[in-house]
Order: structure tokens, then sequence, then C-alpha cells
């Protein structure tokens, strides 16, 4: 406390940054309060007067991760080249960051997995990305189907919806087999599939 009787400040994102580590690390459940204190360093009482509770403070975390990366996944698919160009970007973006010596996986796969049958939080934040990420490839691959790029006789929504899911399905995939040939094998199947 300071001498006027008011709590320190304490800087937001990177509080936030910190307990998004602990939750990666340990899952929703397994991530205790003084676990969130040891990574935040901020005393109890602090941490709840900050964000309430330990869900409110997951959801802020979530809600923070989910900001960042479909910031970073839009400025790929938004770049000026080719649009396989974009898609590939994006799949191997994906790759890199699954493979990556520190890679946790995808924080919001892994609270899906963990919660999202049973939080209707962890569904509406998980939901929210998808449907973003799914909102820009559609615009991309129209763009492709526009230009000549992309002659599928598929429409731009069930192109973008396959991608999506091979998308999805490569994360998983990397997160749980670690198989970093597979994952190429998965980039390379995938874009063909978009002629």
């Amino acid at each position: 406390m300071s001498k006027s009787g008011r709590p320190r400040e304490f800087n937001k994102p990177k509080v936030l940054d910190a307990a998004m580590d602990a939750f990666w690390l340990k899952g929703y459940e397994g991530c205790s309060t003084e676990d969130l204190c040891s990574s935040t360093g901020l005393g109890r009482g602090s941490l709840y007067n900050a964000f309430g509770s330990k869900h409110e403070l997951y959801e802020q975390t979530l809600q923070h991760y989910h900001e960042h990366w479909i910031q970073e996944q839009t400025a790929i698919l938004e770049r000026p080249v080719p649009v396989k160009e974009r898609l590939r970007g994006l799949l191997e973006w994906a790759v890199e960051k699954d493979f990556e010596d520190s890679s946790k996986g995808c924080l919001l796969i892994n609270a899906t997995m963990e919660r999202g049958r049973t939080d209707s939080m962890v569904e509406s934040v998980s939901n929210r990305h998808v449907e973003r990420l799914e909102g820009v490839l559609y615009r991309v691959i129209e763009q492709g189907i526009q230009s000549g790029e992309i002659t599928s006789e598929r429409s731009a929504l069930e192109l973008s919806r396959t991608f999506l899911c091979s998308y999805y399905g490569l994360r998983t995939l990397n997160a749980s087999t670690r198989n970093r040939d597979m994952a190429e094998q998965i980039v390379e199947g995938t874009l063909a599939n978009i002629n």
C-alpha cells in the first residue's frame, strides 16, 4: 500500500500475460490461486480486488489471448500477396508456433478441450475466435475466386470451412503427436484441396 492507502498500480497487460502463462501451463483446474499470485507477483487480495475471481481472471486472459492472436492471423491473411500464399502463410505460421521449443499448444484449443463443454464463457470466447477467423478466410477465398486464382466449383463458404477444419485439426494433431513431418504433409494436402 502507498502512503495514501491506495493499492500500488500494476501493469494489467503484463499481469494478464503472466496469468495466461500459468493457465497455459497448468490448465484452469490445475492452476491454484498460489500459482497465479506467484506468476503475476500480486498478493491474493490484490489479485481478487483487480479481477474479482479466478474465473474472471481466466476469462480476461482468454480474451486477451484471442485479441492478440486473431490480429496476427488476420495480418497474415491480409498481406498483399496471392491468396494461396496467404493461406500457406497461415498454415506454416501455425506449424512454426506449434513446434517452437516453448510451445504449449494453442491456449484456446487447450481451454476448449478442458472446459468447453462445461464452461459457457470458454465456449463463447472460442466460438468468437473461430467465427472471426472464418470470416477472414471467407473474404480471402472469395477474393481468390473473384480473381480466378481459385477455380474450384465449391463456394467460398464451403472452402473456408473446410480450410478451417484442416487448420484446427492440424493444430490439435501438432499438440498431441509432435510429428512435424505429418504437419507438413497436412499443410500440402490442405492447400492442394484449394485449387
